[in-house]
């Protein structure tokens, strides 16, 4: 069985082999895809209830709810959602809603509590969901209470963090759902980084949104003075585990390793070469030395727009208000540079695609993961009637391994 360190050290040699013959990782042909796939309300809402509804999504790290009692309420979609771990210290997650009038029971945000009290009429759940009180139940009138528990939302913890399905009643396996993405998130340890911040923003049409994560295309012409003095344009290699991908970038550095023995290859990501790892349908982190970036991308409340929230992690707490300081900074820049690049581009994008509804546009060979990635959304779309999405294609419709 092929190690992580000996997978990473086969991808950066890729790597270097694109950067020293000025090439890129590539798929079989061209694709179109039409504007309306970004405009199209129905589609969109089909995304909505057949992906964001029905897939697990990650929606919480395990250390934004470090103890028993925590929790973490958030709106995803719009459907209020709350996640608390109980005195047993297992995760759920809940419909943020009483069961008694449909009250939100806890606005967004993140504490600590033993239980919840609707704010609307004073019922009460543990952290458990259990229905523990009913104000003034004498004059109620006979209450069900193990029927009128929250309303639970398939959960599982894994690998440091916390994947939800937002639709009840579904069955999850998250770990079935990751594949062969599970190992390498696992040796990243999340559970023992320092959740510091994180921040929202708003942008285009989801899809826009995540195409930007999905190239280096765009490096020399978008982030001239931010990415591509680190990241050479147009070199980068996938790896595709289901419809999720990791997806490597060189730096310029990489023609280093050839001073370096190639048994330790696999060992120098963040010093040649650098992992973006995408989770489908929303999740992005990009992994540093000394922080990590996690996006969580969701639809927005039209088809042309979504929300993305930001999530910054350190491998240790700062030790003062100077080191605190400094974590603050380096978050508001990697903040900074993707909306204020990537995102208002993508702003432009969907304007474009407005002005030309019955136009398309164009995923070159050199975007294999675009192509991926807009094949397995039609896949879902499909509720599984076209075959699995393959990453590469040879010309002739043969798949590559």
């Amino acid at each position: 069985m092929t190690t992580m360190r000996e997978a990473y050290g086969n991808v950066a040699e890729k790597l270097l082999e694109f950067v020293e013959q000025r090439t890129t990782d590539q798929t079989g042909a061209t694709m179109q895809v039409p504007a309306r796939a970004y405009l199209d309300a129905d589609q969109w809402q089909r995304e909505i209830d057949l992906i964001f509804k029905r897939l697990p999504l990650m929606l919480a790290l395990s250390i934004e709810l470090p103890g028993n009692g925590d929790y973490k309420a958030m709106e995803p979609l719009g459907i209020p959602v709350l996640i608390s771990r109980g005195t047993d210290g297992r995760v759920r997650a809940f419909l943020n809603v009483c069961r008694h009038r449909a009250m939100k029971l806890v606005d967004e945000g993140s504490g600590s509590c033993s239980r919840f009290s609707c704010p609307y009429h004073g019922w009460t759940y543990g952290s458990d969901g259990r229905l523990i009180g009913v104000a003034e139940a004498s004059t109620f009138g006979p209450v069900d209470k193990q029927q009128l528990g929250l309303q639970e939302l398939p959960c599982e913890e894994v690998a440091g963090m916390i994947f939800v399905i937002l639709t009840p009643g579904i069955a999850i396996d998250v770990r079935e759902f990751l594949g062969g993405m599970l190992d390498d998130l696992a040796a990243l340890k999340l559970e023992t980084w320092y959740f510091h911040k994180s921040r929202s923003m708003t942008g285009a049409n989801w899809k826009v949104a995540y195409d930007g994560y999905l190239e280096g295309y765009h490096f020399q012409a978008a982030h001239p003075e931010t990415v591509t003095p680190r990241t050479p344009s147009n070199r980068a290699y996938y790896e595709a585990f289901g419809p999720h991908i990791r997806l490597a970038y060189p730096q310029h550095r990489i023609v280093e390793l050839r001073d370096i023995p190639r048994d330790e290859w696999g060992l120098r990501e963040n010093l040649n070469y650098d992992f973006i790892r995408m989770l489908f349908p929303n999740f992005a982190m990009f992994l540093a030395p000394e922080m990590c970036q996690v996006a969580q991308l969701f639809p927005g409340s039209t088809p042309g727009s979504n929300v993305t929230v930001m999530n910054y992690i350190f491998p240790r707490a700062p030790a003062d208000e100077a080191a605190l300081k400094t974590l603050d900074e380096m978050c508001d820049f990697f903040f900074d540079v993707v909306e204020r690049e990537d995102y208002h581009m993508g702003l432009r994008v969907q304007q474009g695609l407005e002005a030309m509804p019955d136009g398309h546009i164009t995923f070159g060979r050199n975007e294999p993961g675009n192509q991926y990635f807009h094949k397995w959304v039609d896949y879902y779309l499909s509720e599984g009637t076209l075959p699995p999405p393959a990453l590469r294609n040879a010309p002739d419709g043969d798949t590559q391994p």
